[in-house]
């Protein structure tokens, strides 16, 4: 396990904003690319890294959709990105290499949660395709710019549902095994997230690179959830009596927030994502599992049911999406995977 895997004493706290976290730090100069930056958390980081001052390109499925969300942020552009298309990866890559600017901070945000097995066009199942492999490739085709700006970061948005379940090594397109919500293959997805961070960490720090994970807290209005056919989220796949039942939503239907539980606004989820690509208290630590603006601390790893009420639920994390063996093998199992 990281020997860096344990709370630092940010001084910040579930309710913190993104716009908190990154007061006092000027970000003129620095380009950042988010990906999924143009709704939910995405939208609020793109917005809090643009108010800091710096230049962010957000990747999107659909441009001309993102281009009025970010209407009015000052040094923001929209860039096409579809992360279960390789040729759409290298094509945004290449957009991004040929203008020659460097990569201070990529933010890999967009993802998909649950529902129905949905594939890609190579056969792989749809969430880890998206929420891992796609930024995967991404992150390594923008290699050279993140080397460019001498000190970079990047930030893998995770989840808590990391608990439900490690790398399925010998099946992680499930060829069987998928449950009936999907949410094994979403739990796969975002350990990846987080033993891509470590395993990146370990490998670029050296170049001046560092690597963090971000759980962001439960943001029911972020609407995550598997692609329509025109690439939008579609939010509908739990019904408003499961989310009350879990207590995500009152009984109006409107999003509960209470911080202290992991519910929050898209500006608090938002925050833990540019605490780590932006706060000065983690110059020197890297390859580690943020939350609530700190690195979390090392939580036991337990049964989850995914129905329970939010407040018997844990998203600290835990060793499997830590360990550094299975960081390297995930790392080569990626490889593989996009070379086929």
């Amino acid at each position: 396990m990281t020997p860096s895997q344990h709370p630092i004493g940010s001084g910040f706290t579930a309710a913190s904003t993104a716009d908190e976290v990154v007061a006092g730090i000027d970000l003129t100069g620095r380009h950042a690319v988010v990906t999924g930056g143009h709704r939910g958390i995405g939208l609020a980081t793109t917005a809090a890294l643009s108010r800091a001052g710096a230049a962010v390109t957000v990747a999107v499925r659909n441009p001309r959709r993102a281009a009025g969300a970010v209407a009015g942020l000052a040094r923001v552009e929209v860039s096409r990105l579809d992360l279960t298309d390789p040729a759409s990866v290298d094509a945004f890559v290449a957009r991004y290499l040929d203008a020659r600017r460097p990569l201070h901070m990529l933010i890999n945000n967009a993802g998909i949660m649950g529902g129905p097995l949905v594939r890609d066009a190579r056969g792989y199942e749809s969430q880890f395709a998206t929420n891992h492999l796609g930024h995967f490739q991404l992150t390594l085709g923008l290699l050279p710019a993140l080397r460019a700006a001498r000190t970079a970061r990047v930030v893998n948005v995770t989840s808590g549902g990391h608990r439900l379940s490690d790398i399925r090594w010998d099946d992680p397109n499930f060829a069987s095994g998928y449950d009936e919500m999907g949410m094994l293959a979403y739990g796969q997805s975002k350990t990846a997230n987080v033993l891509f961070a470590v395993e990146l960490d370990r490998r670029w720090a050296s170049d001046g690179i560092r690597g963090y994970a971000a759980h962001p807290g439960v943001v029911v209005t972020t609407g995550l959830g598997p692609w329509r056919a025109e690439g939008e989220a579609r939010p509908d796949w739990l019904t408003n009596d499961q989310l009350r039942q879990m207590g995500l939503i009152d009984e109006s239907g409107r999003p509960v927030n209470d911080p202290g539980r992991e519910l929050k606004t898209p500006e608090q989820g938002a925050s833990t994502s540019v605490f780590g690509a932006t706060s000065p208290l983690l110059a020197d630590i890297g390859g580690v599992y943020l939350m609530d603006n700190d690195v979390s601390p090392l939580g036991t790893p337990q049964p989850v049911d995914f129905g329970a009420p939010q407040e018997q639920l844990s998203s600290t994390v835990v060793p499997h999406a830590i360990d550094p063996d299975s960081a390297r093998r995930l790392w080569t199992l990626s490889e593989r995977l996009l070379a086929t």
